[in-house]
């Protein structure tokens, strides 16, 4: 029963419509007022105001006039490139030939300068090319170089043994002249390890005494080799020389282009007065 009430109500309630002309009145009523208001505004704009405003103002006032159009700025044309690369199609040579007008007319009775022909310059003489070295002038009383005859005496080879101021001489062959620097080498060796200090100073000064040896390929010292075949009158002059050979005990391989074995060496030591 209660069911069949509800389904009564609903069904009653849908059917049911609302009016629908007086909101549609309203709508319209609403539009037209709103047009109606802006026609009164054009209108009063229009009946008050019109085209121009600020005539009836104040002194000093800005004054300004509606334009209705304002005239229309061209527009730069683009010029399309032309095809040739002259402006004309007959060229004027260059340069231009010389008109009537510009050429200078000639008096009669001018006189003609001269020209000027450029001064030519004497031919320079050929010079003798001068000698690569000066030569010496031939001079009195004095002996010209280089003018004597080749001497007449054959010269001998000397293959003893070559002394100099170096305490160092080697014996036979030439390894001196073709290796001083070897040479060199084992006076300074020998030179470091002698030691003064421990000679006798009761040794005269000037006191000499040489010990030979031998210096193997490698450098090393034959020990077996060294002797003092003269020795001096101060048996500690002759300890020490015999001991700075064997204290250096080697002077470094003998050189490349030396193709002996060994190399007999003779050092001579000197005692001198050491210097204050």
């Amino acid at each position: 029963m209660q069911d069949t009430i509800i389904q009564d109500t609903i069904i009653s309630v849908a059917e049911r419509r609302e009016p629908f002309g007086i909101p549609v009145a309203g709508s319209v009523m609403l539009h037209v007022a709103f047009v109606g208001a802006i026609a009164l505004l054009v209108f009063v704009n229009a009946r008050f105001r019109g085209n121009q405003w600020g005539v009836n103002g104040t002194e000093g006032a800005i004054q300004a006039n509606l334009v209705n159009s304002a005239p229309s700025i061209p527009l730069p044309q683009l010029t399309p490139p032309t095809p040739n690369v002259l402006a004309t199609e007959m060229p004027s040579p260059s340069p231009a030939p010389p008109s009537k007008e510009t050429i200078p007319l000639q008096q009669t009775n001018a006189i003609p300068i001269p020209e000027r022909k450029p001064k030519l310059r004497p031919a320079e003489k050929p010079k003798p090319a001068s000698p690569q070295h000066a030569q010496p002038l031939n001079q009195p009383n004095r002996a010209n170089y280089g003018e004597a005859a080749p001497t007449q005496l054959e010269h001998a080879m000397n293959n003893g043994p070559q002394r100099n101021n170096t305490p160092v001489t080697i014996n036979g062959g030439d390894f001196a002249s073709r290796f001083p620097w070897y040479v060199n080498k084992i006076t300074t060796l020998v030179s470091q390890n002698w030691y003064r200090y421990q000679i006798d100073q009761n040794t005269r000064y000037g006191s000499q005494v040489s010990v030979t040896f031998l210096i193997e390929r490698d450098g090393s010292v034959d020990f077996t080799s060294i002797t003092i075949p003269e020795p001096s009158s101060s048996p500690s002059l002759n300890k020490t020389a015999k001991e700075a050979v064997q204290r250096v005990g080697s002077f470094g391989p003998l050189p490349d282009q030396y193709t002996g074995r060994t190399v007999s060496v003779e050092y001579t030591f000197t005692y001198d007065q050491p210097a204050h």
